[in-house]
């Protein structure tokens, strides 16, 4: 029996969130309204949503020293295991997030603590002692290319990628084009949003054929408020956002990815089950303000459905 569900390897950082008068134009200005400090990033985020689903995570990351307690602290209060995150003396890395006053975002990061990670064998063996091994193209393309290898060698047995931004995005800190290539051919979950499916596939639908002609097994293509796409081998399933009053969407779809994992590959629902489990994980996750501000349970998510 693998000795925890889930390995998220990737960012573990701190968000600052500013919300602002307004989103800024270039040379314009805003004024602060509020601001505050919270864990994030995308490994992070998906650890923390499956950990509130009830499976047992991990992560592996790197940090700077100046925030290894902050973030280890929080994901231990989670009941997250810590024990692949290591630190360095580089800047943290760390995410600015701007809110406007009508909820939408800019998102910047910085810091040199995630580029810098490297995974050594004793990461790929705590990785592979997994049942799934998440990560997405904010992690540096050398942690990434070694997880595909690693895969590809029957080391890890799932194999979940979210490319999470576009390839202009990633340019310099995160993971490469070639590795994307090559992973299409060993990922057991691809998921990608709309503004990187147009950065790396050319669209919604050039992503939704080239997943297909790949035969990549299990695919979510996600649309925002509109839903998602999800492809199972040669069937495509659409699945619907639900409507709640959104406080705050940031981390949203990670909480749609920590979802299907939770069902779609840690159990046996059905790819329509396992998309609407998932969508109104997100959905819950949007009522409150900050990425994990509302982490719902399952049994919250399963509450929610039989509402809807």
């Amino acid at each position: 029996m693998p000795s925890r569900d889930v390995v998220a390897v990737g960012s573990a950082v701190i968000d600052h969130l500013y919300t602002l008068s307004n989103l800024p134009e270039p040379d314009g200005g805003a004024f602060v309204r509020d601001h505050t400090t919270d864990v994030g990033g995308v490994a992070a985020n998906v650890a923390a949503g499956l950990a509130e689903l009830g499976d047992e995570t991990g992560v592996i990351s790197r940090v700077g020293a100046d925030t290894a307690a902050e973030i280890t602290d929080d994901l231990r209060t989670r009941g997250i295991d810590c024990s692949r995150i290591r630190s360095g003396s580089e800047e943290s890395s760390y995410t600015l997030i701007l809110r406007g006053q009508g909820g939408e975002r800019m998102i910047i990061a910085g810091g040199q603590s995630v580029p810098n990670l490297r995974l050594n064998d004793h990461d790929i063996t705590y990785a592979s002692d997994a049942e799934v091994v998440f990560t997405s193209a904010y992690a540096p393309d050398a942690a990434v290319s070694k997880l595909v290898n690693a895969r590809e060698r029957g080391e890890v047995s799932t194999l979940v990628f979210d490319l999470a931004g576009p390839l202009s995005e990633l340019e310099g800190r995160g993971t490469a084009p070639s590795t994307i290539d090559q992973l299409l051919s060993a990922v057991d979950l691809f998921v990608v949003g709309e503004v990187a499916a147009r950065s790396y596939f050319g669209g919604v639908e050039d992503a939704v054929a080239a997943l297909a002609r790949r035969a990549v097994p299990r695919a979510a293509v996600t649309q925002g408020e509109t839903g998602a796409l999800l492809i199972d081998g040669d069937t495509v399933t659409e699945v619907p956002a639900f409507d709640v009053n959104t406080a705050d969407t940031t981390g949203a779809g990670d909480v749609f990815t920590a979802g299907l994992i939770h069902t779609w590959l840690l159990d046996t629902d059905s790819v329509r089950e396992a998309g609407r489990f998932a969508a109104a994980a997100a959905a819950l996750s949007c009522t409150a303000d900050h990425a994990r501000g509302r982490l719902p349970t399952d049994a919250d998510v399963r509450e929610f459905l039989a509402n809807h």
